[in-house]
């Protein structure tokens, strides 16, 4: 028992500096994918036929290929053209479009799925087209949207462990170099195990807790009317 706490305080240095690196790629291609998936979402719903068919292309392309291929065409063919892009900014690239490219039809289909008597119920009141969306179908949609908005951000969380493939040290990664260097397999994949729990519990909890906020605001809105 002192043996394994003696080789959990040696370990847990060099692990929570690659939790961080997961952590730290995670939130900034959640921002990412969340762009991507809002731009992308409306463009699908855009009058413009142009503007609906670039979209459809897209989303096809991203959810049609592999994110590991892209990962490594962004960072290893580009450069061949004289694009370079450090690691991180490859990785959340890659994670942002890709992810985003699913979060597209969280939107898509969120916004779709309110009745249309909400906007004939608007343009009978003569309210202006963007109000009728900022204010009554917008904030509908995104009730729906947030469970799977909740799922879309731990998939990224458990995407990262990819951008070991570009040189970036992150949680897995780290895994792979400790077990590597010790050989304690078991010890080192259930602390990994359990660091992944702990970043994505609080996601879980935050979506479910946002869940609740919007239904009591909905039921509050409902009693109002």
């Amino acid at each position: 028992m002192t043996d394994s706490f003696a080789k959990l305080a040696e370990l847990m240095p060099l692990l929570l500096e690659g939790a961080w690196a997961t952590l730290r790629i995670s939130a900034m291609s959640l921002v990412a994918a969340m762009a991507v998936a809002f731009l992308i979402g409306m463009a699908r719903l855009s009058g413009l036929r142009p503007l609906r068919i670039g979209a459809v292309i897209f989303v096809e392309f991203f959810r049609g290929t592999s994110l590991l291929v892209q990962l490594f065409f962004l960072y290893f063919i580009l450069p061949l053209y004289h694009i370079r892009l450090g690691a991180e900014t490859t990785a959340v690239l890659g994670i942002g479009l890709n992810l985003g490219a699913y979060g597209s039809e969280i939107v898509r289909s969120a916004i779709a799925s309110i009745g249309i008597g909400q906007y004939e119920a608007a343009r009978s009141l003569s309210l202006p087209r963007w109000i009728t969306f900022s204010k009554i179908i917008f904030p509908q949609a995104m009730l729906i949207m947030l469970p799977s908005f909740g799922n879309l951000a731990i998939e990224i969380v458990k995407a990262t462990a990819l951008v070991s493939l570009i040189t970036i040290t992150e949680l897995t990664q780290t895994g792979h170099n400790l077990i590597n260097a010790t050989g304690d397999t078991s010890l080192v994949w259930l602390i990994i195990l359990v660091m992944y729990l702990a970043i994505n519990t609080p996601l879980n909890l935050l979506v479910s807790w946002a869940e609740k906020r919007a239904g009591r605001f909905k039921q509050g809105k409902s009693r109002v009317v």
